[in-house]
């Protein structure tokens, strides 16, 4: 009810350009599949600093998302003015509250949420999703706040699994579909806190390249979700063991795939797939805190970085 854009205008949407930097970026990404999947609505997703120099292509029926934690990055705004006169009609607030760090964490959580409640809006107006499904949607939402809560309960089992691997310098991060921006999330999050060149892939991916890479001293980090790419990522994980790096799960109770495979299993709990992003990001974003605790390095404060970027 935030959203004070003309129900009818955004009936006739058939397109939505998604734009952001950073960590915002990558909760664009996640919302690209909300959208596609709940909305049956065709999304881009662009670097903000590097959208307006490309020459896009946009009309009257194209849908414009600008996401930033603080809303002053300067690149998004720039980016924003290129596609309408004022710099937005509307306005979703994400409410995530104060947030110190320079490294966005629970601000991404609240972008992610704010998304797919777009998502669900924007089907329920396209009539892809019935009303009664577009409330089980919301509803299954609304839920995930108290499985976050439980989430972050594991922190201490975490702890103890990642315990010998906290000195390694070397980690790849991998997922397919949904979780792959994840993965792109827990890379940045390695090299925001902690300064390791963390990397990130498409599981897929792996044999056209990165996997030269990998050898005993490489930590990768394999995120499983419950969905039908499950197999496939076990797949990858196999890939990986073969060229002998430690593999890092992260997985839902109850999936045995990783066990035999994996030298770590990171557990969250179960939810619908489409919101596992929530989930499966937090063991990562506290990996990176501690690995640069380890280290002894300021977590609110990282080097060379700005909570707010305000030249492009």
């Amino acid at each position: 009810d935030q959203l004070s854009i003309d129900p009818y205008e955004l009936q006739r949407i058939r397109k939505v350009v998604i734009i952001g930097c950073g960590t915002s970026y990558h909760a664009g990404l996640v919302g690209r599949y909300l959208i596609e999947h709940l909305a049956r609505i065709p999304v881009e997703v662009d670097v903000a600093s590097e959208y307006r120099y490309r020459d896009p292509i946009l009309d009257a029926d194209t849908l414009v998302v600008g996401i930033s934690q603080s809303g002053e990055s300067l690149e998004t705004i720039t980016a924003l003015r290129e596609c309408v006169a004022s710099v937005a009609d509307g306005v979703l607030y994400t409410r995530a509250g104060p947030e110190i760090s320079v490294a966005s964490t629970k601000t991404h959580l609240a972008q992610v949420g704010a998304l797919g409640m777009l998502a669900i809006y924007l089907g329920e107006l396209k009539g892809v999703l019935y009303p009664d499904e577009a409330s089980r949607r919301r509803q299954e939402l609304i839920a995930m706040a108290e499985l976050l809560r439980a989430t972050l309960d594991r922190q201490s089992q975490w702890r103890a699994g990642i315990g010998d691997y906290l000195s390694r310098e070397h980690f790849f991060f991998i997922g397919r579909n949904l979780l792959y921006p994840v993965a792109m999330e827990g890379a940045l999050k390695m090299k925001e806190l902690s300064y390791i060149a963390a990397e990130a892939y498409p599981a897929g991916e792996l044999k056209h390249g990165p996997i030269a890479m990998l050898d005993e001293q490489a930590v990768v980090v394999a995120l499983l979700g419950d969905d039908r790419l499950h197999e496939k990522m076990l797949g990858n994980i196999e890939e990986v063991r073969a060229r002998g790096a430690t593999i890092l799960a992260v997985a839902t109770d109850g999936d045995a795939g990783p066990d035999e495979l994996a030298d770590i299993v990171l557990r969250v709990p179960k939810s619908e797939a489409l919101w596992s992003p929530l989930l499966m990001v937090l063991p990562l974003q506290v990996m990176a805190g501690w690995m640069a605790q380890a280290r002894g390095y300021d977590l609110d404060k990282p080097r060379n970085l700005a909570k707010t970027v305000t030249v492009e």
